[in-house]
């Protein structure tokens, strides 16, 4: 079975995140900016929560909040569901799908690893089919 380690392997390492004091209006710059739909909330390398495209309509627009005065801290997801690098991209699709979670940190000894989105996980799998589907095909070619 195929590890999140795998998955991080091959992809950018580059993580974006904003403080916990940043209003909403800076995060949703810098997400427009690297084209990105969450960011982590860090403070001093320590993961406080996620903040999401999802966050931004639940708990920004249908409340009629400020994106400008609100502080990140207030809508962020605190304690977001984390994953270690050795568990398995199934389960990843599992907890994001029982979760309803797009996102997921990736954390080992309580320091953030990297993270990887529903996107990576479907990304990897068609990759990691067509690798084997090829594999089968040269081995019935043979």
């Amino acid at each position: 079975m195929k590890t999140v380690q795998q998955l991080l392997s091959t992809k950018s390492a580059q993580i974006f995140s904003i403080s916990e004091n940043s209003s909403v209006l800076d995060a949703l710059k810098l997400m427009m900016e690297k084209n990105i739909s969450a960011l982590l909330i860090l403070e001093d390398k320590q993961l406080l929560g996620i903040f999401t495209e999802r966050d931004y309509a639940r708990k920004i627009i249908l409340h009629g909040k400020s994106s400008a005065e609100t502080p990140i801290r207030e809508v962020m997801t605190a304690e977001p569901i984390t994953v270690l690098p050795s568990d398995t991209i199934e389960f990843c699709m599992g907890l994001m799908t029982d979760k309803h979670i797009r996102h997921l940190p990736v954390m080992q000894d309580n320091l953030l690893y990297g993270m990887v989105s529903i996107g990576d996980v479907v990304k990897f799998i068609i990759e990691d089919q067509r690798q084997t589907i090829s594999q089968l095909e040269n081995y019935i070619s043979s």
